[in-house]
């Protein structure tokens, strides 16, 4: 399991408006196409450096596949990168806050001790 990954789909798919749609209409789609070309490159490293080793686990993915942001917080993905990217996705969809609170009230039963979102 890899938090750094999770929030690392999470950041760079919500900086690009054409990831937004994509991920929104296509997301198992677009957790694979990201997890084969983008996971293993360095954040921000525009010189083609490249690991080898990241991946999601099949739970991350599921998560990831099934726009779970209940799941992904409990894998350890930080809440306001699901948060942005979730609003950006589904909001439309939604009166004003409408989504903001249903998001929150997804999430309501989950007690402290949270999940460390440390990075």
């Amino acid at each position: 399991m890899s938090k750094y990954l999770l929030d690392k789909f999470l950041y760079t798919v919500d900086r690009d408006p054409e990831l937004v749609e994509r991920y929104r209409s296509d997301p198992a789609g677009t957790v694979e196409w990201w997890e084969r070309e983008i996971a293993n490159s360095i954040l921000n490293c525009h010189s083609g450096e490249k690991s080898t080793w990241l991946a999601f686990s099949d739970a991350e993915r599921s998560a990831l596949q099934s726009h779970d942001h209940v799941a992904l917080f409990q894998l350890g993905a930080h809440p306001f990168l699901t948060l942005t990217l979730f609003i950006a996705m589904f909001e439309r969809d939604h009166g004003p806050l409408e989504y903001q609170l249903a998001y929150a009230r997804a999430m309501e039963h989950i007690t402290m001790p949270y999940p460390d979102i440390a990075t």
